[in-house]
């Protein structure tokens, strides 16, 4: 282990969440220290709490796992969903400025609108139709606007073997339902947090050699390809060997309280090129997820 590497600390706040328990399996076999917290452990609202931490453990880098995510129910709960997507991001930020940290910030295809039909840039202005999205806009510009050294990585159609998800949704609902109606008008790219939470290790293992410092700011990162959520579901069941009967429906037939893009496939050649990253295709990565979900 070299004398760098026993120095650097890894905050990763939102630990028991789908990419902060996968950073928690990948932290065994990497040669830093890391604390993972939750709630339970710090709340990020609170600002003297925060500092308080970080006045204690010097912390290099802070992966920000921690968000409000429950989309439709951030339509009626505004405030508690600024609370943990702006309100606690700032925080964080504040502390990582006067630390010296890197903060790695975790957002959402959700910024965007998802009205063009053409893979997402980091470019593009986000213009968010939903409190979930706008919300973690708003965090990410509070992230952007504190801390110089914040890398905002926006990701899609996150799952894992852990938390609560579409694949295991899909998996539960396929048992006890003869047919499944799923949107095939939403399309994106599905993203398994395990691979996330490696491309995340590769960016700070190879910090100096990809000159981190100059390079922070805004990335995509999804899996490769392209999908619907009918698309994704019959995959799920396909890789299963399940029988079910799937039924393509539209938006329009199946209305939540929030809105939801229609188009959120992101562009990825920003991250790839910049930290010599090789992203796995949806696909393969749902088959390496579901072999570790016991059902």
């Amino acid at each position: 282990m070299s004398e760098k590497s026993k120095k650097t600390t890894i905050l990763v706040t939102g630990a028991n969440g789908q990419l902060g328990s996968e950073l928690n399996i990948i932290s065994a076999y990497e040669p830093y220290q890391f604390i993972f917290t939750d709630i339970a452990e710090l709340d990020l609202t609170k600002g003297n709490e925060v500092n308080s931490f970080f006045n204690t453990h010097k912390i290099d880098f802070c992966i920000n796992c921690a968000a409000y995510t429950a989309v439709d129910n951030a339509e009626k709960n505004i405030e508690a969903a600024r609370a943990i997507n702006v309100d606690a991001v700032q925080n964080l930020a504040e502390a990582c400025t006067i630390n010296n940290s890197f903060l790695i910030h975790i957002s959402t295809d959700f910024v965007f609108r998802g009205n063009s039909f053409l893979p997402i840039t980091e470019e593009i202005k986000p213009d968010p139709i939903s409190i979930y999205g706008f919300t973690k806009f708003e965090g990410e510009n509070m992230a952007l606007k504190t801390n110089p050294k914040t890398l905002i990585i926006r990701t899609s159609w996150l799952y894992s073997s852990f938390g609560n998800n579409f694949v295991k949704t899909m998996l539960r609902l396929g048992k006890e339902r003869d047919q499944l109606g799923v949107l095939v008008d939403q399309i994106g790219t599905p993203t398994y947090a395990g691979d996330l939470a490696k491309a995340i290790m590769e960016i700070i293992k190879n910090a100096d050699e990809f000159e981190l410092e100059n390079n922070c700011g805004l990335y995509h990162y999804s899996n490769e390809g392209v999908a619907s959520w009918y698309d994704f579901a019959k995959s799920i069941f396909e890789l299963k060997s399940m029988e079910v009967n799937l039924k393509p429906i539209l938006t329009a037939e199946y209305p939540l309280p929030a809105k939801r893009p229609a188009y959120s496939v992101m562009d990825k050649t920003k991250i790839k090129k910049t930290f010599n990253l090789s992203i796995p295709y949806w696909r393969d990565s749902l088959k390496t997820c579901l072999e570790l979900i016991d059902n």
